[in-house]
Parts: structure tokens; sequence; C-alpha cells
């Protein structure tokens, strides 16, 4: 498959609809059938193998390897990517996942990062806001009318983990380092970081919906102009 610089791909699996195809199970590596047998839950165990076996599938269309052959690495901060030879095009990927759907967003020569979440009730919007959004978010949370937070609380979180991950940054970067907008009328965008401002113009965020009841959020490093952004069917 074809990906140019300007596009980013993003991938929808659902994890709760059959288990996973054969093909997309002989394709881990002895490490990930390790890591999928640990799990203590077999709903977990399966959605690791169908994400990680529809990744492998995924890179195939790019990379044209075998899925199996295909080897990855971590960075500082844990951040998977392609080790060599694979690499060498410069294909980049993340992958996230909640409850029954998972993403995986894949673009070259640019950092992407993808997050999801299910929404659901019984969360503690505010103390969770409190604790790791900016003030600046807080307040904008708390402007909106009551019917409006649920979905802008997973907006706002979305958007920064998906940010996070983009950068690679894992804990080292707090989530109240940044603003990012929530309100339900507002386009997703990076407004301001800190402590380095110029680095809110390095992004663009994305916000869309994969599934009933979910919300999901895509960070791409902006290059020469923004990226064309494509919804592809699952890999599955």
């Amino acid at each position: 498959m074809i990906l140019g610089r300007d596009e980013v791909h993003v991938y929808t699996v659902r994890l709760d609809q059959a288990p996973p195809e054969r093909h997309l199970q002989a394709v881990l590596s002895v490490h990930e059938r390790a890591r999928a047998s640990a799990y203590v839950f077999a709903r977990d165990a399966l959605a690791f193998a169908t994400t990680r076996g529809a990744l492998r599938v995924i890179l195939n269309r790019y990379l044209g390897a075998d899925p199996s052959e295909i080897a990855f690495q971590g960075g500082p901060q844990g951040k998977p990517s392609l080790a060599p030879p694979w690499d060498e095009g410069g294909l980049r990927f993340n992958v996230s996942h909640s409850c029954d759907v998972a993403l995986i967003a894949v673009a070259r020569d640019r950092e992407v990062g993808v997050d999801v979440e299910r929404l659901r009730d019984g969360v503690d919007l505010e103390g969770i806001a409190r604790r790791f959004f900016s003030p600046t978010e807080v307040s904008a949370l708390l402007a909106l009318p009551q019917h409006h937070r649920q979905e802008a609380f997973f907006s706002c979180w979305t958007r920064k983990e998906a940010y996070i991950k983009a950068r690679g940054s894992g804990l080292s970067m707090p989530l109240d380092g940044f603003d990012v907008s929530l309100a339900p009328d507002a386009p997703a965008a990076l407004l301001t970081t800190r402590p380095d401002p110029m680095d809110a113009t390095r992004w663009s965020l994305y916000s869309f919906d994969p599934a009933l009841a979910y919300r999901a959020a895509l960070a791409v490093e902006r290059a020469a102009r923004d990226p064309s952004v494509t919804r592809l069917a699952s890999a599955r």
C-alpha cells in the first residue's frame, strides 16, 4: 500500500466480534505469545494477541515483508518503533486500545500518536481533571453545561495522551504541562506547550469517534502542510 508523506492512515480493529483469525495468531513472535499467555484474564490475552497480530498484518501492507519477521524496538521512553532494517523507509506507527476497540495509526517520516477511550459513566470527571489537567483545561471543562462534560473530558484526555505518545515522552511529560481544546464546538488543537511554546506549532491534533460510545484522538508531527488523515477499515 502506498503511504505518502502527507498522509496518515488510521485503522480500527474490533476486539469483540470474534476470536482472532488464524493468520493473526500465526504472525505473533515468541515474545508476543508469551506476553499473551501471561495475562490473567482471557479477554485481555485475546485483546493483546488480536491487536499485535493486526499491527503486523497492517505494517506488512507497507513493508511488503512477512508479518512474522517484522521486528520492533523500544525508544528511550518505551515508545515502540520498527527495528532495522524495517525502519529504513521512515515508517512510523502507534497503537491504542480500550475495551473492545483498538486503533493503529501509520505515517511516514513523521511521528504519530493515537489514543482511544470508551465513554463511561461513574467517572469522577472533576476530580480527575483537577489532578491531571492544566488549570486552563479545568476551567474550560467546568464552564460547560453538565451534559457536555463527559464528551469534553474524554476529548481532552485522548488529545493529551495522543500528543504525549506521539512525542514518545512517556511519564516524563506531565499532563498539565500543555493545553488542548476540549469544548464540543471547538476543533481539536494543541493550544499551548510549556516550557517550549514553539512545540505547539509542530503538531496537529484530530478527534474522531471510531465506534459508538468511543472517543479517539490523533497527534501528528507537522511537516510542510497538515497531513490528510484517512480512516481505513479493520485489518481483520
